[in-house]
């Protein structure tokens, strides 16, 4: 069990209580109320934990003392409450420990999904067309809206390159583990003998950035506008409406065409640009705090394999947890709460396992 500081418990609940008192007085500001409310909403999960792990031990005491009891029917019925008692004590020191995790800032965002075709030519391409409505569809199950950014479709169906923002409450935070290589193994609908081929896919998920987060010279870009080209009806061909925007100091290259409009193209290009900006930011800081350290989970490296979708035997493997689920039609579906939970509970244990250690 981690050992956790009273003197840090008790300065938590104590900030809570000054906070709600604040938040009491009417008296803030609009801009200083929101600070105080997240700031509350923060603390709050940690004091709720405490007190449930304050009112266990208490009975825990109180249930020890009557186990040496005369009586032998209320001996027994203590030392039977004793032993629920130290499993509910067991799960809610777990639950302190967590609350008290240092807690990932973009894990609140929305996110930004990128997923592109990888080896395997036309069945990749297919393939990311799957990955893609796979994730939609659990979106849906979670409330969030998806919009497309842009899009590179294969003649064949499914996508050469797809990017969207998926928007809502706590989207990073469930789908950062999705990055990386993801295989499938099939029978591509053009195969006449049978035979199973192997292609790949890859996956971003980037927590997007506000104004606030990353500040963009304009002297830091070069804005080129040009003719569109591909599919996308007469204006795409007559219209100089594309519009590439280059990152000067970093060599960050960033193509929209797929809005009829100039301007609505350069906000979503500028929109991409800063979410992956403040991604390299936040890759920056993670490698100054946690040197080469990985979780199990993986470092969200895009080239890592971490997932395979075996259609033959129905079978969906994901390899950072030696995790196998036998409901490849079901998740393909959105139903992915099985595996994302598996995937967040791995990564829990692991700090947990690090803070003990520490």
């Amino acid at each position: 069990m981690i050992a956790i500081s009273l003197d840090r418990i008790r300065q938590i609940e104590a900030r809570r209580d000054e906070l709600a008192a604040l938040m009491a007085t009417g008296d803030l500001s609009g801009e200083r109320f929101v600070a105080v409310s997240k700031e509350y909403a923060e603390l709050e999960p940690v004091a709720v934990a405490a007190a449930q792990v304050r009112r266990l031990r208490q009975e825990a005491e109180s249930l020890a003392h009557m186990t040496e009891d005369a009586d032998a029917e209320l001996r027994a019925m203590a030392e039977e409450e004793l032993r629920e008692n130290k499993a509910a004590l067991e799960a809610a020191d777990r639950r302190l420990a967590l609350a008290l995790l240092p807690r990932d800032a973009a894990d609140e965002r929305s996110a930004m999904l990128e997923v592109r075709a990888g080896t395997g030519g036309d069945e990749a391409a297919l393939f990311a067309g799957d990955l893609f409505r796979m994730y939609q569809r659990y979106a849906e199950t979670q409330g969030w809206r998806v919009e497309l950014i842009s899009a590179s479709e294969s003649e064949v169906g499914g996508f050469k390159e797809v990017v969207a923002s998926v928007t809502g409450q706590g989207v990073f935070a469930r789908l950062k583990f999705e990055s990386g290589v993801h295989r499938v193994q099939r029978v591509p609908v053009t195969e006449s003998g049978g035979r199973i081929h192997t292609s790949a896919a890859t996956v971003a998920v980037l927590p997007e950035a506000e104004e606030v987060d990353v500040q963009i010279d304009d002297k830091d870009l070069r804005i080129d506008i040009y003719r569109s080209s591909g599919p996308g009806g007469q204006s795409v061909n007559t219209t100089d409406s594309a519009v590439r925007i280059v990152h000067i100091p970093t060599g960050l290259t960033v193509i929209q065409q797929d809005e009829k409009s100039q301007h609505k193209n350069k906000a979503k290009a500028l929109k991409v640009l800063r979410t992956r900006l403040y991604e390299l930011e936040r890759e920056r800081l993670h490698a100054e705090r946690a040197g080469a350290r990985k979780s199990m989970v993986g470092s969200g490296d895009r080239s890592e394999r971490i997932r395979t979708y075996n259609f033959p035997q129905g079978r969906v493997t994901d390899h950072r947890i030696n995790l196998t689920l036998h409901r490849l039609p079901e998740i393909l579906a959105g139903e992915m709460d099985e595996l994302i939970g598996a995937l967040i509970a791995e990564d829990e244990a692991e700090r947990l396992a690090a803070l003990n250690a520490a």
